[in-house]
């Protein structure tokens, strides 16, 4: 089988990630301008290169005053690093499939390994190819340069160092 290239249809994707607040509660914040790609030389993706990233300014957690701080030099420092960025390989495992590869967040670069949910392949009814994922992980948002931190006066501390990602990806086949 040739290789087969797949672009994200972020008609049908999206990318959030969720923060413990206070310990108590969870801010969801998404990134709305993304793109990705992927390169397979099977149907099942196994050994698929998997390219992907996001714009800093796009972040809506649906507050504006937080999204401006997440993108000040407290968190993304969106002035000087634009972009988050992913390269990796997605492997299957029996059943299991994961994606793992090197998360870079302000100018830190990191190997991450995220739990692939492969939804499987499908034509749509314009004729386009699709293949759906449910990728999910954690981080750990202090290994990136995201170091800002503030504890309440009970000793609360305000934002949880542990990210959880989350994305659901529609891929479209390319001719």
């Amino acid at each position: 089988m040739s290789t087969a290239k797949w672009v994200i249809d972020p008609t049908h994707s999206e990318v959030s990630f969720k923060v413990k607040h206070l310990v108590i509660s969870t801010v969801t914040g998404y990134f709305k301008k993304f793109e990705g790609a992927a390169e397979s030389e099977s149907d099942d993706f196994d050994g698929a290169s998997v390219s992907f990233t996001a714009d800093i300014d796009s972040i809506d957690t649906n507050q504006g005053d937080r999204d401006n701080h997440l993108k000040s030099a407290d968190f993304f420092d969106a002035a000087n690093h634009p972009k988050l960025s992913f390269s990796g390989k997605i492997s299957k495992n029996g059943g299991d499939y994961q994606l793992v590869g090197d998360l870079e967040i302000r100018g830190t670069k990191k190997e991450v390994s995220l739990d692939v949910d492969f939804g499987g392949v499908a034509g749509d009814p314009y004729g386009q190819t699709k293949a759906g994922f449910e990728i999910e992980g954690k981080i750990n948002r202090k290994e990136f340069g995201l170091t800002w931190s503030a504890v309440t006066e009970a000793g609360s501390v305000v934002v949880s160092d542990q990210v959880r990602l989350m994305l659901s990806v529609q891929l479209v086949k390319q001719a």
